[in-house]
């Protein structure tokens, strides 16, 4: 259970655990970047939103970028279903690992909660994200998914897709903060040198 200090505020109806307390910050902060995007979010007004005082919000995220990030990450799951959605349009291992690079790239910039952090400047934290064990799980559950035969192209073990995820997202790092390729450039050369690794 949460301290005196906890229940301050929350509109009367405070939260029963710290968990939930944090998920209604998330909340009430992705309601005001939805409504007035974050260069007019302010650690005061997701204050507001939420019912609390500015030190209650303080007490969970100290800094902006780090309810940022938690805003991020719970955008993630909507963005995997996409993603996978997208992948198995596809029909062979090797072209799953290049799409996924190249709708990566397309789409975290744009998506509206995924691209806070870039468009707020802190890259470093989307960098520590992304290369995060939890993400490169999450990745290699998303390439799992895609119905493709991966066993045929040497990819059959927990480690592996694993391994898979990570150069995949590490890819993804590296041509979204040094973009100098044209789509159909970039799936030539990363299905140039990765996709002989996935046929076998």
């Amino acid at each position: 259970m949460m301290g005196r200090m906890g229940y301050h505020g929350w509109q009367g109806n405070p939260p029963r655990t710290e968990d939930e307390a944090r998920r209604r910050i998330v909340d009430a902060a992705t309601a005001c970047l939805d409504r007035v995007g974050l260069a007019k979010t302010s650690l005061s007004d997701i204050a507001a939103e939420a019912g609390v005082t500015r030190q209650t919000v303080y007490r969970y995220f100290p800094r902006l970028p780090d309810i940022l990030s938690a805003v991020a990450i719970a955008g993630v799951e909507a963005f995997a279903e996409r993603m996978e959605r997208h992948l198995a349009t596809f029909g062979s291992p090797a072209e799953v690992a290049v799409e996924s690079v190249l709708f990566s790239l397309q789409a975290v910039p744009s998506e509206p909660h995924l691209g806070l952090l870039l468009e707020a400047g802190e890259g470093d934290i989307f960098t520590g994200a992304v290369t995060s064990p939890q993400s490169f799980a999450l990745g290699a559950r998303i390439l799992q998914n895609v119905p493709v035969d991966w066993a045929a192209a040497g990819v059959s073990t927990d480690e592996d897709f694993l391994g898979l995820a990570e150069i995949l997202m590490r890819l993804f790092l590296s041509f979204l903060q040094y973009p100098s390729y044209h789509d159909d450039e970039l799936r030539a050369l990363v299905g140039r040198w990765l996709g002989p690794a996935l046929r076998g």
